[in-house]
């Protein structure tokens, strides 16, 4: 079957190369129409490009711009918001992603030294292994020698120190997912007083006045809400990170404690 399929491969291209010599030769002016048509269509792809890069450019000087049309008091703080979201984020992410072990092989590892050479061996392999679950089985096997409530008792106590290392600056990005929000609307707010000021300072109820003055007040409020949704895309996907990684744990805590078992009764 591979040898009909490696022939009618070959034959195919065979097929398309003499085709293509039999164009070429007797088709000399369709080729030179196509070549013209190529470099037409060439450069009609050349110039959507450089249209598309113009909008490109164009909406990120736009932002920029409406950027500092909301005034560089509280923009200037959601924009501090935003960065240190970011920091604590991408913190949280590469952590989780460096805490993140396999656990099914951990366990087979652990059950083979176990077997092999005792506790010591198996303390000796969570101790080349990174991360919380590796931890967890080192302190449960110090604790073996004392009996299996003990080990038991270490196991859940350090699971909580590990729990509580995941979940280590995760309040800051809730924070300032609310923080966010709101100075947004507090710049709205006393933008709109400030407006109202100026309508007051002017007796006149002038139009321009008044909608240049509610434009840069909600300016903040539509930056603000960019700010928090950014930040709580980040923060749910750390959350589920460390829920898949608590999960682990705990799978790997019983399986501990069933080896430890099996091991005194060996």
């Amino acid at each position: 079957m591979k040898k009909l399929v490696s022939i009618m491969a070959i034959a195919t291209l065979i097929f398309a190369g003499t085709f293509n010599a039999k164009a070429t030769t007797v088709l000399p002016m369709s080729s030179n129409i196509t070549n013209v048509m190529a470099a037409g269509i060439g450069s009609i792809i050349q110039d959507e490009d450089a249209t598309e890069s113009d909008e490109t450019i164009g909406f990120h000087q736009e932002l920029k711009n409406r950027f500092v049309e909301g005034g560089p008091g509280f923009m200037g703080i959601v924009l501090l918001c935003l960065i240190l979201g970011l920091a604590f984020a991408i913190e949280r992410i590469i952590y989780l992603n460096l805490a993140t072990t396999n656990t099914q092989k951990l366990a087979d590892n652990v059950e083979e030294a176990l077997k092999s050479g005792g506790v010591k061996a198996a303390q000796e392999v969570c101790r080349n292994t990174k991360g919380p679950v590796a931890s967890i089985y080192y302190q449960g096997l110090e604790r073996a020698d004392e009996g299996i409530e003990s080990a038991e008792k270490a196991i859940i106590a350090y699971g909580g120190v590990q729990m509580g290392q995941l979940e280590k600056n995760v309040s800051w990005i809730s924070l300032f997912i609310a923080i966010a929000p709101m100075l947004g609307f507090m710049g709205t707010v006393i933008g709109m007083i400030d407006a109202f000021d100026k309508i007051q300072a002017a007796g006149d109820m002038n139009p321009s006045l008044v909608a240049g003055g509610i434009k840069i007040a909600l300016l903040t409020t539509v930056f603000g809400l960019i700010v928090a949704i950014i930040l709580q895309v980040f923060y749910n996907y750390i959350i589920a990170k460390i829920d898949s990684i608590v999960n682990s744990m705990e799978d790997a805590s019983i399986t501990l404690i069933d080896m430890l078992v099996e091991n005194k009764k060996n």
